[in-house]
């Protein structure tokens, strides 16, 4: 799933090029440029298909919601990130939506904005402290616990699972990781769970899988909190003679986090057998709607809502809109209790780019 290419627009010298790619504002006008509101909006990395196809979305509903688009990368860097918010107080933004990886560190940037009175909405991740005007984001937990339950289901509750976890410093990784083991401890007590902190990062992933295989001959499934690991687990599989169809006793099952259309091919394809599917699509959305809704006044409260999500509160004056996410397997069954989508479905934001 690639995008096509965003021109990042910076002011500043030749000489300056590299500190600008590394973080400057990037223009992209969704509105008519005539009195439509300003709102920032921060990439939070450009170099996962997942990332690549919210970066893909944003502009689209900005225009749908008459909103003009200001945007930067932070490349994953709160430095960067905080950086980019001073960008867009200077550029006048009447709001603006972020994903902070590194959730503790963002605290002093919503101060300042929230100085500024500058709404924010924070999409896939929740701040640890701050205030924020709504969190657009599933529920991680959920993630863990489908997750434990397809592997659970398939192996009968015996066997050696690897997890190959996110970034501990971010909520999504610790809330994926706390809700799998916790999972795995409460109903499968007699497997064993391997868990290697990867940052996020596919080639250290890589590295620990073929590490463990080597050191642990039961080893019957992984669980990759994000796509960022697929390639690198398939190409371990593949060189271990172990990338083989799941009617096959040396099936190794892998549930991955995502729904880009790369994974929903390989279950298609019996390479990996049951994905979570996270909603790039309306994180973009309701990311831009929610902003639009702070600038125009607009207050919400904990419950249903018209989209299919929850409203909850998760601290005093910090609501978070948990939107629907899938489990995705090839065969749309129930596995311990949790159903899942084909991965054919239309459904899918996923097929939907295909």
């Amino acid at each position: 799933m690639r995008t096509r290419s965003h021109v990042y627009i910076c002011l500043g010298v030749v000489a300056a090029l590299t500190t600008a790619l590394s973080g400057c504002s990037a223009s992209s006008s969704s509105g008519s440029g005539s009195g439509a509101p300003v709102v920032g909006v921060d990439y939070p990395r450009s170099d996962t298909d997942f990332w690549n196809s919210y970066i893909k979305y944003t502009p689209d509903f900005a225009k749908e919601l008459g909103l003009e688009l200001k945007t930067t990368n932070s490349q994953n860097d709160v430095a960067k990130l905080t950086a980019n918010a001073q960008t867009f107080i200077s550029q006048g933004v009447k709001g603006v939506a972020m994903a902070p990886q590194d959730t503790a560190a963002i605290a002093p940037t919503l101060e300042q904005l929230s100085a500024k009175k500058i709404p924010v909405v924070t999409v896939d991740t929740r701040p640890d402290s701050g205030d924020v005007y709504m969190v657009v984001r599933a529920d991680n937990r959920a993630y863990g616990e489908k997750a434990c339950r397809f592997l659970g289901a398939k192996l009968g509750g015996k066997g050696t699972v690897v997890m190959l976890q996110g970034d501990l410093a971010s909520i999504n990784g610790r809330d994926r990781t706390e809700a799998f083991n916790d999972c795995m401890k409460s109903n499968y007590p007699a497997m064993t769970v391997l868990g290697e902190a990867t940052n996020w990062d596919g080639a250290v992933a890589a590295q620990k899988l073929q590490t463990d295989l080597t050191a642990h001959a039961d080893i019957k499934g992984v669980y990759m909190q994000s796509s960022f690991a697929l390639a690198g687990t398939l190409q371990v599989l593949k060189q271990r003679d172990l990338l083989v169809g799941p009617q096959d006793p040396k099936h190794v099952f892998v549930v991955s986090n995502d729904g880009i259309p790369e994974e929903l091919r390989n279950i298609a394809d019996g390479h990996i057998d049951a994905t979570v599917s996270q909603p790039a699509d309306l994180y973009a959305k309701y990311a831009l709607q929610y902003l639009k809704a702070a600038i125009d006044g607009k207050t919400f409260n904990p419950g249903k809502t018209d989209h299919d999500s929850t409203i909850v509160k998760v601290r005093d004056g910090m609501l978070e809109d948990q939107l629907s996410a899938p489990l995705v397997t090839a065969d749309g069954g129930s596995f311990d209790g949790v159903s899942s989508l084909k991965s054919d479905d239309k459904s899918l934001w996923g097929n939907k780019l295909q």
